[in-house]
């Protein structure tokens, strides 16, 4: 099994909170990973010595300068105001299918996986939890990274 139910998910609240649920048929789309897949992706993309994003060291390529296009991106701003868009610089960089499979990946044993469009659809809610968690496409090099500063940087993967 690769998949937790939405139910079995601890941070389904994330997707069920009041003011911003997400409806069933979209729900169902956003798939949270078993502990143990999630770490085989986690060290597959990702890092293979950190388990949290603010773990990685100086060898990985999350750490590299040359990994960031843009490093001062504002995402808290339009996730306050009413607008449901994700920030443009993130729209202009990530230019994906709706169709694509993407990871929204917290730590080694915390990743989402869901598409394209339903993540645009739905980012806000992925955001609930800000301290470093790294967006990733399957197949793509493009990569966001948010922090609970308010701010993303956008780059591409080695």
């Amino acid at each position: 099994m690769n998949y937790l139910t939405i139910d079995q998910y601890r941070h389904a609240w994330f997707y069920r909170h009041q003011d911003m649920p997400v409806p069933a048929s979209d729900l169902e789309q956003i798939k949270p990973m078993t502990p143990a897949r999630s770490r085989t992706l986690w060290e597959t993309f990702i890092s293979k010595e950190a388990d949290f994003p603010e773990d990685f060291g100086k060898g990985e390529w999350v750490t590299h300068g040359n990994t960031w296009l843009e490093t001062d991106c504002d995402w808290q701003t339009p996730w306050e105001s009413e607008d449901q868009v994700l920030p443009s610089s993130i729209l202009e960089h990530l230019l994906w299918d709706d169709g694509t499979v993407v990871y929204f990946c917290y730590a080694a044993d915390h990743v989402v996986e869901t598409r394209w469009g339903v993540f645009k659809k739905y980012w806000k809610n992925f955001l609930f939890m800000d301290d470093g968690p790294l967006l990733i496409g399957k197949r793509r090099k493009e990569v966001v990274q948010f922090f609970q500063t308010g701010r993303c940087r956008i780059g591409n993967q080695p």
